[in-house]
């Protein structure tokens, strides 16, 4: 090596230092003009944004239910996680903290933030309520979600939850449930009568229109009251729920459609001023974990509902029937009396139903030659 290359390597080390000195010094000026910037902020607006908020969210269903107390645990873990923990919620199963009729009233007064569970279950207080959830012969969950969500059916229930102090967003559905589990087959209306069925809500009042005996039992006494005959039938979710409950045990005859419940929205409510209180961004983080946990459960239930129904025809003890066509049609039109009559007694439910009844007419007349038209094209 030259003794003339051995003189360069100073000059460059020179360089180098001078170099990272300038990339030290830009650093540096960088950093304190963010601090200046930070004190800049208001004290109040920084503690604000990193404020962490304790919430309570109660549910009317079993502590990790499959499906349905599974989705406000995956809602809560899911906002938990956008919000870096500034969100940090505590799910109670139904009776855990208030009983799960409670729910409403829980948030409503602020004992709980946050609650889940269906607005049906409030049509005591609410006439106009079921319409957010499911009617009989009602929408789907596909044609509930555009409802709600692009064609003003969110704004109603808003309206209406107001003056309870609540906010409601849709935050899941299970999609068209079954008609339920009998011991006994179901050939004509006439079978119906005097038949002894669990099934609450309106699904219930249109039951006993048309003969039947409609009786309210907690999931808990199902398979017991099947068993001993104190029940000749009973709805519950679909197959991925009824299989987990052992219905298939002590019922032979699963029947089809879910006329009562074609597309259940589930519901997250949330106390007014709680809300209020959040800044913006967790605001909207709330409404889009909702978005989620809403499409999430459908999908859920969907790849369930697949499966167990597979395991369930494969036994040679279950007999999965169509409701015959007569028995359809008598339910649908005492389905169609009541509400009538509902919207009759009370016009906030009339102000709903005209909404929910013309978005219902414009989505059959599309999904005519959309949906329902591939469905049949499919199984040409």
């Amino acid at each position: 090596m030259g003794e003339k290359q051995l003189n360069i390597y100073p000059a460059i080390i020179l360089l180098l230092v001078t170099a990272l000195t300038a990339v030290c010094w830009l650093y540096a000026v960088d950093k304190a003009a963010e601090v200046k910037v930070r004190q800049q902020i208001p004290q109040q607006a920084q503690s604000h944004s990193e404020e962490i908020y304790h919430w309570k969210m109660v549910t009317t269903w079993p502590k990790n239910f499959p499906g349905l107390g599974t989705a406000p645990e995956r809602f809560a873990e899911v906002l938990r996680i956008m919000s870096r923990g500034r969100m940090d919620i505590t799910v109670y199963g139904g009776g855990e903290l208030v009983p799960a009729m409670g729910v409403f009233d829980a948030v409503s007064l602020g004992t709980a933030e946050m609650g889940h569970g269906a607005a049906y279950y409030w049509k005591g207080k609410i006439p106009s309520a079921p319409f957010f959830t499911t009617v009989p012969f009602g929408m789907t969950a596909q044609e509930m979600n555009s409802w709600l969500h692009y064609g003003g059916g969110e704004e109603l229930w808003r309206e209406i939850y107001a003056p309870f102090n609540l906010l409601p967003m849709a935050c899941g559905n299970t999609g068209v449930q079954m008609a339920g589990w009998f011991n006994k087959e179901i050939n004509s209306v006439t079978d119906l009568k005097g038949l002894k069925m669990r099934i609450p809500g309106v699904g219930g009042e249109i039951f006993k229109r048309v003969g039947g005996t409609a009786v309210t039992l907690p999931g808990s006494e199902i398979y017991t009251s099947l068993q001993t005959g104190v029940l000749d039938a009973t709805e519950w979710v679909s197959p991925y729920n009824d299989m987990a409950l052992g219905l298939h045990e002590v019922a032979q005859y699963y029947y089809y459609p879910g006329w009562h419940e074609p597309g259940p929205t589930l519901e997250l409510i949330i106390n007014l001023d709680a809300f209020a209180s959040l800044p913006e961004d967790l605001q909207k983080m709330i409404e889009v974990a909702a978005r989620y946990a809403n499409q999430d459960m459908l999908d859920e239930y969907t790849a369930r509902n697949n499966q167990a129904l597979v395991q369930l025809q494969a036994l040679s003890t279950v007999d999965v029937r169509r409701l015959p066509d007569d028995v359809i049609r008598a339910l649908h039109q005492a389905s169609d009396q009541y509400l009538e009559e509902v919207i009759a007694r009370d016009e906030t439910a009339n102000k709903v139903y005209q909404s929910w009844k013309a978005f219902a007419d414009g989505a059959r007349h599309y999904h005519e030659i959309s949906e329902q038209a591939y469905i049949n094209a499919r199984d040409l």
